[in-house]
């Protein structure tokens, strides 16, 4: 495993450790939101979804900018 890729990697590790706490919590945050409007339930539920897949489009983004 060369250099790019094991960063690669261990960025990829934090970044779903941090999803992966942030959506354990999620049912009780979405309960919570529930409580005061059932559409700020649903935009906590798709901000989560859109900002999952933000992340590694970003990434892809800055890695093709450096030519990798």
């Amino acid at each position: 495993m060369d250099r790019d890729t094991r960063n690669a990697a261990v960025a990829a590790l934090c970044i779903l450790l941090l999803f992966g706490l942030f959506a354990y919590w999620l049912p009780t945050l979405m309960m919570a939101a529930g409580r005061v409007s059932t559409v700020l339930a649903a935009a906590v539920a798709i901000l989560f979804v859109a900002c999952f897949f933000m992340i590694f489009w970003l990434r892809a983004r800055q890695r093709r900018g450096k030519g990798g």
